[in-house]
């Protein structure tokens, strides 16, 4: 199936939120952390349309990422899938181009994770390295891979 990415706006901000809190119940919920209404807030405090694009599979969308540019240093702020498409090589695909892209420009790049949760492993198969750590969080980098 073939992954479409398109750009998003403001008008989307509640459904990003639903996949947003959707993706992360399990994990927070692990951690004694799930708040919906947190969630929320906290996809709102830092929200860039301008930096998210949905996740498009076969017409509908599945998810979304918000990649923020800082010249040879990009973060990867988000990345979220429906749970209905955990585990079926979605992620993974996405995760291809986003590191093609970083590639492309010759950037670092950096996500953080939820300690315990899946994504860690995820990152990690993906070429990230541990940069740092805190209660709550693991903070990941990528460096650039020489493009042919």
């Amino acid at each position: 199936m073939t992954i479409a990415y398109e750009q998003a706006c403001d008008a989307d901000f509640d459904a990003l939120a639903r996949i947003r809190i959707a993706a992360m119940r399990e994990s927070l919920e692990a951690v004694g952390r799930f708040d919906p209404e947190r969630a929320r807030e906290r996809l709102r405090a830092g929200f860039r349309p301008q930096d998210t694009q949905h996740i498009v599979l076969s017409g509908a969308r599945v998810g979304f990422f918000a990649l923020t540019r800082h010249h040879a240093q990009w973060s990867l702020d988000h990345l979220y899938l429906v749970p209905e498409q955990s585990g079926q090589g979605t992620g993974s695909r996405v995760m291809a181009e986003i590191n093609r892209r970083a590639d492309t420009a010759g950037a670092l790049l950096k996500v953080g994770a939820l300690r315990g949760s899946r994504s860690n492993r995820f990152y990690a198969s993906h070429g990230f390295r541990i940069a740092s750590e805190d209660t709550y969080d693991i903070y990941y980098v990528r460096d650039p891979q020489p493009v042919s």
